[in-house]
């Protein structure tokens, strides 16, 4: 039937995104993943799976009035597929399944498919890696590099560090978010959710000597008067941050540090703005004293009893 090709259901979905307030961003990229799923079930279907990497290379001609339905089996074949392209790494995959469970949620609960096939597709592994981070006083000291003459570049640096924000919620900051008496500042998260972060006593005072005299807009101007973008931000971070230390890895600190000298997860996962819990304890390290201490108290080799 019709109505059950991805040129129908597609669309909707992405409507669907629309109105839970996904960020554009956000739905381009659901979009195109799942547009590149249909091409590959039209071509596997209408051309045959020796045709596969042929009309891969130039997907213009690819068409989406194909079955939204499919199997598990279908799915990895799409993975090995991929993969043998070899432009795909795991966590890309990961993005991709992700995007294509949430599609076929969706149609399920539309009662377009009598289950979602994605739960059954193994996921490919990705090679543990300690995600670089700084410690707090390592952010002390790369605040302390910059020189007084770049107090935006400072500020911004330590802004992030100091409430977690996402740079994209840096960016959107203006005066009237930011609450002086009560130190706190009202920022616009992913899918337009707000939510209130905390500000210390000398951040806050670093913001009201930066803004001088300014009573509303950005608090970062940028071009035209416009607030600034987060293009300038990764270049404030080039110029100024260890190789490597990015925006995202400071607010891993943040969301370290916090968790490390308060051991309460719900508030990192409230003040990172995260939906999910699962999201939040990715960013975590139990700290090395820590660890240390547990296991001269507990391990048995380690006891003088």
């Amino acid at each position: 039937m019709q109505e059950d090709c991805f040129s129908e259901w597609l669309p909707r979905f992405l409507h669907h995104l629309r109105m839970r307030n996904y960020s554009p961003g956000t739905i381009a990229s659901y979009g195109q993943v799942i547009r590149k799923f249909g091409y590959y079930l039209w071509i596997s279907r209408t051309k045959g799976a020796e045709k596969l990497v042929e009309y891969w290379q130039d997907l213009v001609h690819g068409r989406l009035d194909t079955t939204v339905n499919t199997t598990p089996i279908i799915i990895d074949d799409y993975l090995a597929f991929l993969t043998s392209l070899r432009d795909y790494k795991a966590k890309t995959l990961h993005r991709i399944l992700s995007s294509l469970s949430s599609f076929y949620r969706y149609l399920y609960a539309q009662s377009v498919v009598e289950s979602n096939p994605l739960p059954a597709v193994d996921r490919p592994r990705i090679k543990e890696r300690e995600l670089k981070y700084l410690k707090h006083n390592q952010v002390m000291r790369l605040l302390e590099s910059i020189p007084d003459t770049d107090p935006r570049d400072k500020l911004i640096i330590r802004l992030i560090y100091a409430t977690g924000v996402r740079v994209s919620e840096l960016c959107g900051m203006t005066l009237s978010d930011i609450d002086f008496d009560d130190f706190t500042i009202r920022v616009m998260g992913k899918g337009g959710k707000i939510r209130t972060v905390f500000v210390d006593d000398d951040t806050m005072e670093e913001i009201l000597k930066f803004i001088g005299g300014r009573i509303d807009g950005p608090l970062f101007v940028g071009q035209m008067g416009h607030a600034i973008s987060p293009r300038t931000v990764q270049y404030i971070f080039n110029k100024w941050a260890p190789k490597g230390i990015t925006p995202h890895k400071i607010r891993h600190s943040y969301a370290s540090e916090l968790y490390r000298r308060s051991k309460n997860l719900r508030v990192v996962q409230e003040n990172l703005g995260h939906s999910s819990i699962q999201t939040t304890e990715i960013y975590l390290h139990t700290d090395v004293d820590e660890r240390r201490a547990v296991y001269r108290e507990y391990f048995p080799l380690s006891r003088q009893d």
